[in-house]
């Protein structure tokens, strides 16, 4: 007897936008999986207002993703779901034990503090993450480095305030970039766009990063340092590109601190909790380092009385490294891409939680 072929399964995915990936993005990015039949289940986190989503956003980044609710009925859309996409939707332990049937999880960031990952690997569930902004955030990290040590910005603010300046706390050592060393802890995706950038212009770029073996740092090509002990001795310019851990909160504080030169920077646009704030404001407020530029912070926004508000050697902007048109808003395609490369191979260097 010849048995009918069985009608494939449908594949139930569930897509949760928010004030910056909107729920009708994903939607449309998620169509393009190698799904038939495909059923799309759209959720929205937030109410779409921006400065709400800011407060919640750093909310998940400093306390994980218990720290805030997720969609109200999303709990039971996961339940027979096969796929989840989130940009910022908090997924903690709670919701990925109630997706039985979930093979997978993919988030348009690449940072992933918002999600139980290690709850997601007890499952066996790959999470698959995607650096989407990693072009900007290298870029505006090398906006930062001149900003900071060639005083535009400061330049700016006093012609604004209707002064002419002309002389800076740094103006005894003020120099072109291709005259320092950059030092970059933390050779990932961005870390390592900012190491190529910095080469094309002819600085020195020395780095470190605890995951790679100093042949593929000279690679980048940089020439690699044996701890952070020695970036912060070496550099002229220290710059932070690490995911933020329980084991490297607060790391950059006095003791490393202390290592850098008087003419040396520190530059963060990664996370602010790797920053011991108040080593950092000390060292700053008696000159010990030449500067800092700042993107990020434990509290944003920064309140009206931050002593960083007071302080004549660094620089501020409000955590828009990462901000461009084409970086954000269109993420779910490139996580699309690499979901598919995992679903029909079994591999994706994006999967950053089953190793």
């Amino acid at each position: 007897m010849t048995m009918m072929n069985e009608a494939p399964p449908v594949r139930r995915v569930v897509v949760v936008g928010d004030a910056y990936v909107s729920p009708a993005v994903l939607q449309e990015a998620a169509k393009a999986l190698p799904f038939s039949p495909i059923e799309i289940i759209p959720f929205m986190w937030g109410t779409g207002d921006k400065d709400e989503f800011s407060e919640m956003q750093t909310k998940l980044e400093h306390d994980g993703p218990d720290a805030v609710p997720y969609p109200e009925g999303l709990q039971d859309a996961v339940k027979t779901a096969d796929l989840l996409m989130v940009h910022f939707c908090p997924v903690p332990e709670k919701l990925v034990l109630n997706a039985r049937r979930l093979k997978l999880v993919g988030i348009c960031r690449g940072g992933y503090e918002n999600i139980d990952a290690s709850a997601l690997k007890r499952q066996g569930i790959p999470l698959i993450h995607i650096i989407r902004n990693a072009e900007a955030v290298a870029e505006f990290t090398l906006g930062m480095m001149l900003a900071e040590t060639r005083n535009i910005a400061r330049s700016h603010k006093k012609i604004c305030d209707g002064q002419w300046p002309v002389g800076f706390s740094n103006a005894g050592f003020t120099s072109t970039l291709k005259n320092l060393t950059v030092g970059i802890i933390g050779l990932g995706n961005i870390g390592a766009l900012l190491a190529r950038k910095l080469h094309a212009l002819g600085v020195k770029v020395i780095g470190y990063d605890a995951y790679l073996t100093a042949d593929a740092i000279r690679q980048l090509p940089a020439v690699p340092a044996d701890s952070m002990e020695d970036i912060f001795r070496q550099a002229d310019i220290v710059s932070l590109h690490l995911r933020l851990t329980a084991e490297n909160r607060g790391m950059i504080g006095p003791e490393l601190l202390s290592l850098m030169k008087r003419t040396a920077y520190l530059i963060n646009a990664s996370r602010a909790g790797l920053i011991d704030e108040s080593a950092l404001l000390h060292v700053l407020k008696d000159h010990s380092i030449a500067g800092a530029a700042l993107d990020v912070f434990e509290h944003e926004p920064l309140s009206a009385d931050h002593p960083y508000l007071t302080l004549d050697n660094i620089t501020l902007t409000p955590h828009m490294a990462g901000d461009t048109v084409d970086s954000i808003a269109n993420s779910p395609f490139p996580l699309v891409q690499a979901i598919t490369e995992y679903w029909e191979t079994g591999n994706s260097r994006n999967v950053c939680n089953l190793s």
